[in-house]
């Protein structure tokens, strides 16, 4: 099955066990196994710009109410159906270790809960919303994964005018998938993608252009479509010119509608533009966002760099340095971004 899960025991059967004891209970419930009332409908999906969580392997679901639909009138911004549901499975060298889950209660109203998988891999259960479990399980020498809480979730998940859903647009779903996006994934049979969702028409109001070409982000080299395609995928949900944080002036996003590289907001608004973070051993004045042609000088790849619960970037959710990010990214500023702070 599409939806079968690492380790052998299929989300399908664990949500039909839930299914047959359901009835009247807390939301969320004790155990992933009572999440859906219906196990019918559930598909996988793949984002082609994955959120960096130190090496984790994720598989991820969705649920989309009978005859319901997505709203894309607001192209960067879907407006999902009451009672869609997600999941996001998270597993170190073949072991489950937690689940998260989202589903949306009301119009503006969802529901978080993360799900800690048993020894026996055989089922899940609610971790504490309030503190989550930190270092549940040891991920390298000396570093550990902690599952989050649920205002940890809302910390990244939530912003101004959207719904919290991350990693599931037209952009990530696009068929015209990046050959050098960090971490790609193969898309699992049966998935709910863009051209999935246009052709069984669960997606309404959307450009009439994502019919005849998929979705891709404007760019001179391959190199700069993967940097600026990562950006978006690992560091907009904060970094974009909607939510509160768009008042430092940054914004990561991949805009679909940029008709050139320059226009793309990551490069107006980072390449060549001085830096608030001064970079340690640099002159005052010399650190830049993204200093062209100089990795030392860049506040953002300092910062990616750093893991050291301060400067650090992303600030939470992640304790180990992507590296594949960092190298591709550093080779982008150095090779391909002109020294006059624009294109790519």
């Amino acid at each position: 099955m599409a939806w079968r899960l690492i380790g052998g025991v299929g989300l399908a059967a664990v949500l039909l066990a839930g299914a047959a004891r359901a009835g009247e209970r807390p939301w969320p419930p004790k155990t992933l196994a009572e999440t859906h009332p219906e196990a019918a409908g559930v598909r996988p999906f793949s984002p082609q710009y994955p959120l960096w969580s130190d090496g984790a392997t994720k598989q991820r679901w969705v649920w989309l109410p009978r005859g319901k639909t997505i709203d894309a009138t607001d192209a960067e911004a879907w407006r999902f159906p009451i009672g869609t549901r997600f999941w996001k499975q998270f597993s170190f060298n073949g072991r489950k270790v937690e689940t998260r889950y989202l589903e949306k209660t009301g119009r503006d109203a969802w529901v978080y809960a993360t799900y800690v998988w048993s020894e026996d891999q055989r089922d899940a259960t609610l971790a504490p919303a309030a503190t989550g479990l930190p270092g549940v399980l040891e991920i390298a020498p000396g570093v550990r994964h902690d599952v989050p809480s649920v205002s940890d979730c809302k910390a990244c998940h939530e912003g101004k005018g959207r719904d919290v859903v991350l990693g599931f647009s037209a952009l990530q779903l696009s068929a015209d998938r990046d050959p050098l996006a960090p971490h790609a994934e193969p898309v699992p049979a049966g998935s709910l993608q863009l051209s999935e969702l246009l052709r069984e028409k669960r997606l309404v109001r959307a450009p009439s252009s994502w019919t005849r070409t998929a979705p891709v982000v404007a760019a001179r080299t391959s190199r700069g479509r993967a940097a600026l395609g990562y950006f978006h995928g690992n560091c907009s949900f904060c970094h974009n010119d909607r939510d509160p944080v768009s008042s430092v002036g940054l914004s990561l996003r991949a805009d679909l509608t940029a008709a050139s590289a320059d226009e793309q907001p990551a490069i107006r608004s980072a390449v060549g533009v001085e830096s608030k973070f001064q970079i340690r051993d640099i002159e005052p004045g010399q650190s830049q966002r993204l200093a062209a042609g100089h990795v030392e000088r860049s506040a953002v790849l300092v910062r990616m760099r750093a893991r050291d619960g301060m400067s650090q970037m992303p600030p939470l959710g992640s304790k180990r340095v992507d590296s594949a990010a960092l190298d591709l990214i550093s080779a982008w500023v150095v090779d391909d971004l002109p020294a006059g702070g624009r294109g790519m």
